[in-house]
């Protein structure tokens, strides 16, 4: 697997890759021009040599009729070769080619003078090979007049490219370590400024690993860059959620070994019971049963009620119909309402009240509640359940004939193993209905009924808040 880039790294790239690539393109950029302008000025060496051999020529007769002559000794040319590194050939003739003066081998120029030369002169330059050399040639007409006559002379002065290669390398070697020298600088500011730039990462990374493996307090880096900042604040906001899971999965183990110690302890000593024949066996089957089944509707809710806090850790929800789920939980429940004869009425708006939840979530409060209120209810009585929209909120309303709630047991109803009566429930149950409730973002609330100074009932109420998406 290959490993990722390290931030200096990329640093370094993102940082050294376009200098590079602007100083290779600089370097190419002087080098054309300098070497442009060597070309420029030693092509003013060939027409000034050009101009030399034009002043030797004379002429007799005129025009067509004009016959040029050229005295031009060798040593006119050496004038103009510096260093003994190239050599210069001439060649002078008439405009129809006849051969005057000069080095006959050198070819005569067929070609046609520039639009706008770049000198004030009837001059252009080519390349050209000549006895087996590059030569860079300029040709010049030149007009000459006597007081014999007038005509036009071509002056052809070619030169070896030695010089011109010699100076051109030592262009390109000055320039390429002049940018080199820039690069190392610019590369080794580079370097100590990313490693500046770096040490807070590499010091919150060192802090981090030398923590206890049980330390999920919040990171303190107050020196910390501000591009730092966002990390360092999701970083703590997730060591505090690990932080609550943690603390919830103690709790969950702790709670399980006490709350399942006790009915576990009563099942053995019920077994012994029985088998020594201390009670008939169909009353020592029943008492069983009884502890298998509130031992089993302790370990349902412990395990809801872990499940709460496993779904608040997931955000993925989806939005859901709030009545759908009491109806279709009032439906499963149906057994239950038919056996103590209710009074079950249940209402929903016509309008959907829609909320964004789990629908495990949705389902299990309406269960809980429902179950509460048939649970508490006295045989015969009413129950009614009403769904409904209240604002920006959705309300789920229970309302029972049952015996209400005192002022101590309110204080503590909705902590866990705080049932009204221990000997029928396991106290999980409002537990479960209140982590739901906050973990939905809404609230939930018990209220007694009371005529005359007496409870008639218990309302419990829910607020959720409605679904914007809808």
């Amino acid at each position: 697997m290959i490993r990722p880039f390290s931030l200096r790294a990329r640093l370094l790239v993102g940082i050294l890759a376009p200098v590079a690539l602007f100083i290779v393109i600089n370097s190419v950029s002087l080098y054309r021009q300098s070497l442009a302008a060597a070309t420029t000025a030693y092509d003013r060496t060939l027409l000034a040599s050009a101009k030399t051999i034009g002043e030797q020529l004379d002429v007799e007769g005129y025009d067509e009729a004009a016959s040029l002559r050229a005295i031009v000794p060798y040593s006119a040319l050496e004038a103009f070769e510096a260093d003994n590194k190239s050599r210069m050939f001439y060649r002078v003739s008439a405009q129809d080619g006849e051969m005057i003066s000069g080095f006959a081998e050198l070819p005569f120029w067929r070609g046609k003078l520039p639009d706008r030369p770049p000198y004030a002169a009837l001059v252009d330059f080519y390349d050209a090979r000549f006895r087996e050399q590059p030569v860079r040639v300029a040709v010049l007409l030149q007009p000459v007049a006597s007081a014999r006559g007038r005509g036009m002379a071509v002056v052809q002065v070619a030169e070896t490219l030695e010089l011109r290669e010699t100076l051109a390398r030592k262009l390109l070697i000055d320039t390429l370590w002049r940018q080199l020298v820039l690069l190392g600088v610019i590369a080794g500011v580079t370097v100590f400024v990313v490693q500046r730039a770096t040490r807070p990462v590499r010091e919150l990374g060192e802090a981090i690993e030398a923590r206890a493996a049980d330390d999920l307090s919040p990171i303190d880096a107050p020196d910390a860059p501000r591009e730092l900042r966002p990390l360092v604040d999701a970083t703590t906001r997730v060591m505090g959620r690990l932080q609550r899971l943690l603390d919830h999965q103690k709790r969950f183990v702790r709670d399980s070994a006490h709350q399942l110690r006790t009915p576990l302890a009563v099942l053995k000593a019920q077994v012994q019971s029985a088998r020594r024949g201390d009670v008939p066996t169909a009353q020592a089957l029943g008492e069983i049963s009884e502890t298998v089944e509130r031992a089993t509707l302790l370990a349902n809710q412990m395990l809801s009620l872990a499940k709460v806090e496993q779904l608040r850790q997931q955000p993925e929800s989806a939005t859901l119909e709030l009545g759908e789920a009491v109806r279709q939980v009032a439906l499963d429940l149906s057994p239950l309402l038919a056996d103590k004869a209710l009074d079950f009425e249940l209402s929903v708006d016509a309008a959907p009240v829609w909320v964004r939840a789990h629908r495990w979530m949705l389902q299990e409060l309406a269960r809980n509640l429902l179950h509460n209120a048939i649970k508490h209810s006295p045989r015969g009585g009413a129950l009614a359940v009403r769904v409904h929209a209240e604002g920006e909120m959705a309300v789920l309303g229970v309302r029972d004939d049952g015996p209400g709630i005192s002022d101590e047991l309110r204080q503590r109803l909705f902590a866990p193993f705080a049932a009204g009566d221990l000997a029928s429930g396991s106290g999980l149950g409002l537990a479960i209905c209140r982590e739901i409730v906050l973990a939905l973002d809404g609230r939930i609330a018990l209220d007694n009924r009371e005529a005359s100074g007496q409870h008639v009932g218990l309302d419990a109420v829910v607020h959720l808040p409605l679904a914007r998406d809808t």
